[in-house]
């Protein structure tokens, strides 16, 4: 699949021809990475930091919070590793500075090896200095200690020639059970199908800026489809991952849901169908995924309305249940104020509210067995929820700031604070 890449230099997006050479100024990369996010990951390289020139930390510490972004460039230590897999970012490249010492130091998981070559050979210090080494040498050193590989044919970049499909493969053999990305020259979608069918991702820069490879194109190159009028069998599902409906999708509706961040879909009957068009039940594209087969997607939407279903349901399988419900409800009573609700009360009462929760909190902490547990627990999360829903927090809120959490890897101790006494 594609990578989109975002290069920086002094606050702007930048491509670099051959590493050097400035051939475009693209301005502020908040809305490219707005757009690039809805296919996945997006490469954020700090130009300044790589060559010690200064540094966009401030601007791409921002850009963590807005998408999923793989950071490189000037990540040469560990605390430096560390303080971006703290600030967010899903996965940090670490290029000259990589060695078995340092990656052991960090999650496998969430590390890639940037190699940067120059006809076979590795190049360091921003592309300026060779070193003599092979890449494939490289990998093998470097394979047991991470999840993947980024090797740029810095004689390509920027140069919208084509990619060197002839070396990949080995390199693809060298990784081993690393993932490997190619950066450098990708500029026609046959090029990207032809590197995921070799197991390997496409990082694109330049075609994507000049609109040479459209994104939609760069996107589905990869997809396949058994029917004869090629559509692609499409689950939707809300941010929690829970499906909404079926439906299907063409080149045309990709595109139109890629350029507008909405959900959109192909109807075998009504041809581009646009959810909400109509019925005011719109949908937020968040991102669309490919399965492993990539004859199938996933569009992850934040559904607005009454739902999905032309029913009026959540989904197509009947109305929301537990916490998704319960949100459901306590928003419906706090917008239409209904009177006589405990739910309303409470939201009329910030010390009611406060007061119950510090309540159910004890009787949760002193609980034993699992049915005074579920009971108590029960009642901690409605008064929570209330508590959300009176500030206009939703369930997702709560999940992306637990999915930042866990993305962290310095941990605090969790002691409890001082002034909570303790039985």
């Amino acid at each position: 699949m594609i990578i989109p890449s975002i290069d920086l230099m002094r606050g702007s997006t930048v491509q670099l021809v051959g590493g050097e050479e400035l051939a475009i100024e693209a301005g502020d990369p908040r809305p490219l990475l707005d757009r690039f996010s809805r296919v996945g990951e997006t490469a954020v390289i700090d130009l300044d930091a790589a060559t010690g020139e200064g540094s966009n930390e401030a601007l791409i510490t921002e850009l963590c919070r807005r998408g999923p972004v793989r950071v490189g460039g000037g990540i040469r230590d560990l605390e430096t590793a560390r303080r971006w897999l703290d600030r967010g970012a899903a996965k940090i490249i670490i290029g000259t500075a990589a060695s078995p010492e340092l990656l052991r130091e960090l999650p496998k998981e969430r590390v890639i090896v940037a190699l940067d070559c120059r006809d076979g050979e590795v190049v360091v210090e921003g592309w300026r200095k060779r070193t003599g080494r092979g890449v494939a040498e490289r990998m093998a050193e470097l394979a047991p200690f991470t999840s993947g590989f980024l090797v740029t044919f810095v004689e390509l970049e920027g140069r919208l020639g084509g990619t060197a499909l002839d070396r990949v493969r080995g390199l693809v053999e060298a990784a081993g059970d690393a993932r490997v990305t190619i950066a450098g020259g990708v500029t026609r979608s046959e090029e990207v199908a032809a590197l995921d069918a070799m197991g390997a991702d496409a990082q694109i820069g330049m075609a994507l800026y000049t609109g040479d490879l459209p994104l939609v194109d760069a996107f589905s190159a990869p997809l396949t489809s058994e029917r004869s009028d090629g559509l692609i069998a499409t689950v939707v599902t809300d941010e929690a991952g829970r499906a909404l409906g079926m439906c299907w999708s063409s080149r045309r509706s990709l595109e139109y849901a890629l350029e507008n961040g909405v959900g959109a879909y192909e109807s075998r009957r009504r041809g581009l169908w646009v959810k909400g068009a109509t019925s005011g039940a719109t949908q937020e594209l968040i991102r669309i995924e490919p399965d492993c087969d990539r004859d199938a997607l996933r569009f992850v939407v934040r559904q607005a309305g009454a739902g999905f279903c032309h029913l009026d349901t959540e989904s197509c399988w009947g109305p929301a249940t537990g916490l998704r419900a319960l949100e459901q409800t306590l928003a419906r009573r706090r917008s239409t104020a209904e009177e006589g609700s405990y739910s309303q009360r409470l939201f009329g009462d910030a010390e009611l509210l406060g007061a119950k929760l510090r309540e159910e909190a004890a009787e949760l902490s002193e609980a034993s067995g699992p049915e005074e547990v579920v009971h108590e627990a029960a009642d901690v999360l409605y008064f929570a929820s209330v508590a959300m829903a009176r500030a206009g927090v939703t369930l997702s809120d709560v999940e992306r700031e637990l999915d930042r959490r866990a993305a962290s890897v310095t941990r605090r101790p969790g002691n409890a604070k001082p002034e909570v006494e303790r039985s």
